[in-house]
């Protein structure tokens, strides 16, 4: 290797120092990990496409409400373990608003993120009923949420929806629920990392298929709204987020504050169980805890011993910013497409020097231009192209450890600077000449 911006035996030592069998399934944080420590070691700055942090500003409606919280004398409060009532009835305006959907205040649950909203939902799902102990996951998806089925102790299936798109989803649904071991099912929705967006056909089979055999759906909406193709900003107007909960009363919605309105820092989120859900008992529950449903036994039981409650003040900031949304005075939407047009430049300079985008439709529509897009390179698999980024200061992750059955690399958005289109164009030029095609 020679001509390359990062020293070619330094990135060697660093990646080597790490143990790693198989480069291809480093995890993300390892993969921020060894890109900075090149950064640190040769001054060489890199172009970090690898994590999903925001990169927009933390919305100003939230960090005063939160500021004027703390000043009220908030952090001396144990917060409800219920969460705050302002959360409670904001969350559920927000959701009709934004959603078309109803789900009672009872329902909206603060969570420390989405992240804990997950694993909350998958403990509670698999102890509703001893015979079912599995997740399925609609993949591909966000890596983190099988480490913990990992840590749980549960098992996992998957399939990659991609090849099972439309009506062809019925069928491999058709095909896992039907053994009777799956407690949930859980996909993303825009798609981490692929960026498709499930339609509603697709949805309502999700939600047929959970209907018939009785398995709980977990919506991941991270991304809430980010499908800009559409016109998702106008409270109470059409078009709305699509969602499952339209075809469906089994269903958990994980409402994310990190990216929607860039208050990852605090993490804070909202769990949003169906009204019937909520109050519906389970064998399983009644056995374990000795009474309870499932909305009750989520909070007072899981979550309650996962953290006694989230943050009380963060509670406040994403009341207001659902109460401003949902008033139509912070037009969070807007906001967010900073990331669509930064992958429409992305995508631009990564096509222009022989690389080509792996998930490029959404069904016979191009795929949207968002906080993921999907990059590979002929001849190389994902962990390959991934490694031999790094010498050029580029940081991404394989699209193996998402349960995707394609090869090729995630990259992020976020993180992007307005100077480093250029960069990234000359160190594209430069990878190209060194890997002709």
């Amino acid at each position: 290797m020679k001509n390359t911006p990062v020293d070619y035996q330094t990135a060697k030592r660093v990646i080597d120092s790490y143990g790693l069998a198989d480069f291809g399934k480093a995890t993300i944080r390892e993969v921020v990990a060894i890109s900075s420590q090149l950064e640190k070691e040769t001054g060489t700055e890199f172009i970090h496409m690898e994590m999903g942090v925001p990169g927009l500003k933390a919305s100003l409606v939230g960090v005063e409400a939160e500021i004027e919280a703390l000043k009220g004398g908030i952090a001396s409060v144990y917060p409800n373990i219920n969460g705050a009532d302002v959360l409670k009835k904001e969350a559920s305006r927000f959701i009709r608003a934004f959603l078309d959907v109803s789900i009672a205040p009872e329902g909206c649950v603060p969570v420390t993120g989405s992240m804990q909203g997950t694993f909350t939902s998958f403990l509670t799902a698999c102890q509703c009923d001893e015979k079912r102990d599995t997740i399925l996951f609609i993949d591909p998806g966000f890596p983190v949420q099988k480490q913990q089925i990992v840590v749980m102790g549960y098992k996992y299936a998957s399939f990659d929806v991609y090849e099972y798109r439309g009506e062809k989803l019925r069928q491999v649904l058709e095909h896992y629920l039907g053994k009777g071991n799956i407690a949930a099912m859980i996909y993303s929705n825009p798609n981490n990392p692929a960026w498709f967006c499930l339609t509603d056909q697709e949805l309502q089979i999700i939600g047929e298929m959970a209907t018939k055999y009785d398995t709980i759906v977990i919506e991941d909406l991270a991304y809430f709204a980010m499908d800009f193709r559409k016109d998702l900003g106008k409270p109470f107007q059409p078009p709305y987020q699509s969602t499952v909960a339209h075809y469906t009363d089994n269903y958990v919605l994980q409402i994310s504050g990190s990216k929607a309105f860039s208050y990852a820092g605090q993490r804070i989120g909202v769990t949003a169980i169906s009204d019937k859900l909520y109050h519906r008992p389970f064998s399983g529950l009644i056995k374990r805890y000795g009474g309870g449903t499932f909305g009750t036994v989520y909070i007072h039981r899981i979550l309650y011993a996962l953290s006694s409650g989230t943050s009380h003040s963060a509670q406040y900031a994403l009341a207001a910013m659902f109460k401003a949304a949902s008033d139509g005075t912070y037009d969070f939407v807007s906001e967010t497409k900073e990331y669509g047009r930064r992958a429409k430049k992305l995508k631009e300079i990564f096509l222009r020097h022989g690389f080509r985008i792996v998930y490029d439709l959404d069904l016979d529509m191009p795929i949207a231009d968002g906080f993921y897009f999907t990059i590979a390179y002929p001849g190389m698999d994902g962990g390959e192209l991934m490694k031999e980024l790094i010498y050029y200061g580029i940081s991404a992750i394989s699209l193996s450890t998402t349960g995707s059955r394609q090869e090729g690399l995630r990259a992020c958005t976020s993180f992007i600077k307005e100077n480093q289109y250029q960069l990234l164009d000359e160190r594209l030029l430069l990878f190209h000449s060194n890997h002709p095609l």
